[in-house]
Order: structure tokens, then C-alpha cells, then sequence
């Protein structure tokens, strides 16, 4: 039988989600995990790949167990046998032809500045700390001109392989609360790094390293990603949530 899990982590003591040889992962500890609990060897699916040092609230997986397992014990097992850095929120049994990545209709990421001070302990891993004071107002008018459909060609990483470079944002807004600011944005995927570039290019014009202007023109896909702004470090960004049909 085929189970869904939604997943926390902290992606600071990880190389990111992706197994890869030689390095700790989020995906190769949940695998490891499910070999001891289950004694079955296998590769989960999930929503979405995150960099290295990129958080998560709500990523979700799946993988197939025996039919019977007990899945409240298992998740347990899953929860003891992980690092400390990852937590199963939740397991339940799905369609056996679930895919999390395919089937998932919208995405949703926060991104976090502290700015106007100095780094915080506290958030030094959750945060991009910019000791500038950032002007809000800025990025309150950029925020809604990322709505709709957009060729998002200029807002990606070098070597992002998506065939198509249009994506369609449903929510895209920041929030000012004293030394934080947080970008909120859904859409329905991605890009490579397409979060961390917008963030990094409102920041830019916000600060006035980027004139206005070229926003909206990166917007069009009349421009490239090299007049667009910096990409923001990885460790602010967090996905909120993964949507799928049956959870609308």
C-alpha cells in the first residue's frame, strides 16, 4: 500500500533533499529510517527537491509498505529513527498510483529577512540577515506585479532544466514586522531557485541596486538573469505547503 507523509525539516544540517554520495541528506535519513523500521530497501517520491539549507514545513512524500503495517507505529519508528533536524507530521494511506510531485496543484514558500540590526542567534540558520535597513515600501509595490502568469526565464539557476520557464502565482506578498520581513508566494511549481531570485532582485531595487524599471521587463521574459538582482541565500526559505486536489 502506498503512504503519504507531510515532513518537517531544518535544512541547515543537510546537502539538501536529493541522495547523493558521501554527504548527509534529508532524503537518504528518511530511507535509512524506513530500511530499519521496515526492513525494505526503496526510493520515496516527493513534491519537490529543496537546497541545501532550505527549510520545510510541509514537504510530502510517498513510498509503498506491506499491506497491513500498522502506519501510527510506523510513523513512530520514523520519527525515532531520523535525525534530530526532521520530523513525519503525518502518514496516511493514499491511492497506490500517488505522486507527489505530479499530482500537486500548488506550492507555497515564506521567505525570511531580518534586517536593520544585528544577526540573531535565533534566526541566524531560519533567516537572511541584511544590516541595512530594507525599505518596506519598496517591496509592498513589487509584490503584487509577480501575480499571474509570468516567463519567470530571468528568476531562475543556471542549470535549471524545466522545458517551460512560465509559472502562474497565485499569492505573492510581503509582510513588515519590525527587523522581519517575510515574502509569501504560491504558484503552481517553481523554477530552480526561482523564490531566492525574486527575493534577492525586490530586495536589490529596494535598497537601490536595481532601478525599478527592470522588474517588470525581467517579469516579460524580454530580459536575462544576468540584469536581474542576487540570489538570496538559501537558509530563509522555507515551503510552507504542498496543495493537492482532495485538500481544496
Amino acid at each position: 500500500m502506498r503512504l503519504r507523509a507531510i515532513v518537517e525539516y531544518l535544512g541547515s544540517s543537510w546537502a539538501g533533499w536529493q541522495a547523493q554520495d558521501g554527504v548527509p541528506t534529508i532524503q537518504c535519513d528518511i530511507e535509512k529510517a524506513i530500511l530499519i523500521a521496515t526492513g525494505i530497501e526503496l526510493r520515496i517520491a516527493v513534491a519537490g527537491r529543496t537546497d541545501s539549507g532550505v527549510h520545510a514545513h510541509g514537504q510530502v512524500i510517498a513510498f509503498d509498505v506491506p499491506e497491513g503495517t500498522n502506519i501510527r507505529r510506523l510513523r513512530g519508528s520514523l520519527n525515532a529513527l531520523t535525525g534530530a533536524g526532521i520530523s513525519i507530521v503525518s502518514l496516511e494511506r493514499v491511492h497506490d498510483s500517488f505522486n507527489p510531485r505530479k499530482e500537486a496543484v500548488a506550492r507555497t514558500y515564506r521567505y525570511t529577512i531580518m534586517h536593520g540590526r544585528p544577526r540573531s542567534p535565533f534566526l541566524d540558520d531560519r533567516a537572511w540577515t541584511i544590516y541595512a535597513p530594507v525599505p518596506s515600501e519598496p517591496l509592498l509595490e513589487l509584490a503584487p506585479m509577480v501575480l499571474g502568469e509570468h516567463d519567470f526565464r530571468a528568476f531562475r539557476a543556471s542549470d535549471c532544466e524545466s522545458r517551460s520557464t512560465f509559472r502562474t502565482v497565485t499569492e505573492s506578498r510581503w509582510e513588515a514586522d519590525g527587523a522581519l520581513l517575510t515574502y509569501t508566494v504560491t504558484a503552481n511549481a517553481f523554477l530552480k531557485q526561482m523564490v531566492r531570485t525574486l527575493v534577492g532582485t525586490m530586495v536589490d531595487v529596494a535598497l537601490g541596486r536595481l532601478p525599478t524599471q527592470v522588474f517588470p521587463l525581467l517579469l516579460s521574459g524580454r530580459a536575462t538573469r544576468q540584469q536581474g538582482g542576487r540570489t538570496a541565500p538559501a537558509r530563509g526559505l522555507t515551503l510552507l505547503r504542498v496543495e493537492y486536489p482532495d485538500s481544496r
